[in-house]
Formats: structure tokens, sequence, C-alpha cells
């Protein structure tokens, strides 16, 4: 097992962060983390790396515990943080000498290691620049040759595309997924629920410390929110008899829209009533929504 996490609890004063949660996940999958502010997410991604200690409870990385061996399951882990913390005096090259040298890789086998994590990443033409004069898209992509840089068996993403645009968020996609088919086990935490989505193999979402729903994306569409949806637009008036009309039926409020979710299972006479909407494919976001009450960042 890449990670184990039993009964773990992690409280800040009268704040419960992370709630008796535990979380199995295999070799050689993506797992993504899903959850809105204050769900517990990066309190876990600390407590994995040794951070941030559990008030109770145990944490083992591929066997190894932790926090008592912090040191020896981080060798078999790359950590790549939500927080920028490059040296941008360095070049790319000398980040990533620094790194592989904090992290083990014995100095005969620094170099092609360096190589192989910038040409994973697309910069093996940038060793030489200055990481200041890198954009925010590269400097992310630096931040995960860093954490690949020793070859780690499991590989944490905190966040791995906030604030970067649709375009360079496709290009770390890319970049993920490639690690992903080449069999390394990711533990991914993020707002965007596309990237969940789109990339984890399974998902976990989260909410006030505790899971309250784990699979596949695929099945946590069909188990909550069913095949297809229904979007409704209108004045306020017109979606409050909708949402009269739709009465026990799951459904999704957003703004100026109500979408009514396993359209394919709801009554005809529901339907009746509704009138014409905007049939779509339900999603993981009215998941989201649904089982959290929050809508996404």
């Amino acid at each position: 097992m890449a990670l184990r996490l039993q009964d773990v609890t992690k409280s800040y004063g009268q704040l419960v962060a992370v709630d008796h949660l535990s979380i199995e996940v295999p070799e050689g999958i993506c797992l993504g983390l899903l959850g809105p502010n204050g769900a517990g997410k990066s309190t876990t991604m600390r407590m994995l790396t040794g951070q941030v200690r559990a008030n109770s409870g145990t944490i083992e990385v591929r066997g190894i515990p932790v926090p008592k061996e912090s040191k020896r399951a981080r060798a078999v882990m790359g950590v790549v943080p939500q927080i920028d913390n490059l040296d941008i005096e360095l070049t790319c090259e000398e980040n990533l000498v620094f790194w592989a040298a904090l992290e083990g890789v014995p100095r005969r086998d620094r170099r092609k290691a360096i190589a192989q994590s910038l040409a994973m990443v697309g910069l093996a033409d940038r060793a030489e620049m200055k990481v200041g004069a890198l954009s925010g898209g590269m400097r992310r992509r630096l931040l995960i040759a860093r954490g690949l840089v020793h070859d780690p068996h499991l590989v944490l993403l905190d966040e791995p595309t906030v604030g970067l645009d649709p375009q360079v968020r496709a290009e770390i996609w890319s970049i993920v997924d490639r690690l992903r088919s080449e069999g390394s086990t990711i533990l991914m935490s993020t707002h965007y629920i596309e990237e969940a989505e789109r990339l984890a193999d399974d998902v976990v979402i989260m909410a006030n410390g505790r899971i309250i729903a784990r699979g596949s994306p695929r099945d946590l569409i069909l188990n909550h929110a069913g095949e297809t949806a229904i979007e409704f637009y209108g004045p306020p008036q017109r979606l409050t008899e909708i949402e009269e009309a739709i009465g026990k039926h799951p459904m999704r409020r957003t703004g100026p829209s109500i979408s009514l979710l396993r359209a394919e299972a709801a009554p005809t006479a529901v339907l009746d009533v509704l009138g014409p909407g905007t049939s779509r494919q339900a999603n993981l976001e009215d998941v989201f929504v649904l089982l959290t009450g929050a809508e996404p960042e």
C-alpha cells in the first residue's frame, strides 16, 4: 500500500481540522482530494510530510511510520508544494542540483537525474535560465521536476495548477497524466473539480475534516448525480417555482440556474410541470455541490 492513514485526527485548539480520517491508497493510482476550504486537505498533506503532527491515529508511507521516520518516508516521496519556494537567483539546473543533494541522490547520478526531470516537464532547454526569468507556468513545471529528481515512488501534488491560466493548466495536466500512465502513485489535492475528474482514478471528497464520499469519478457521478441533468434558467420567482416542482428529487442550484439531477429517472409529471430546459451530462461538479453544499472556486 502506498499510503495508509488510520483514524487520524488533528486539532488546533477547539478547531478539528481532520476528524478520524482513514484512507488507503494502493500503488500506481492517482487519488484526488477534493473539498471546500477548511475541509482538511492541506492539513492532511502536511501530516503526510511530517510538517504537522497528528493528535491521534497512524500514518504510513509505503509501510514507513510518520512522523516517527519522516526522513525515511520523505525519501520515497516527491512533494510539489502549492507555494512556489524556488530560489530565483539560481538557474533551473542549480535549483535541482541543490535539491538532488538534499534528497540523497548519489553524486554520480545527479546529472542524469536532473536531465531526466527537466525533460519530463519540458524544461530541458531552460536548464541554464535563472528561475526569476521564468513564467509562472514554467516555475510550476520546475517545482514538479524538483519533486521528481530523486525518482520517488509517490508524488504529492498540493494544488498543482492553482493560479495558472487554462493553457498552462492543460500543460501541467499532461505531465500529471504521463506520470500516472507510467505507474507513479499520485496524491493530488485540488480545488479544480475538472482536474480531479480528468486525472484521478479515484476521488475522495472531504468536508469538515471527514470523508463524505469516495470512488472513481464515473462511479461518484452515477451514484449521486445520475447520467443526465437538465438546467433551467430564469428570474428568482421562476427558479423558486422550479425548485418547488422538483421537490425531493436531487437538484443543484447555482446562481441564476437550477439543475435537475438524475433527469433520466425524474417522473414524467415533474418534467411536464418544469417545461423545457437545457439537457447535459451530469458531472463531478454536480456531485461536489450536492454533497458539500459549496460552490467550487
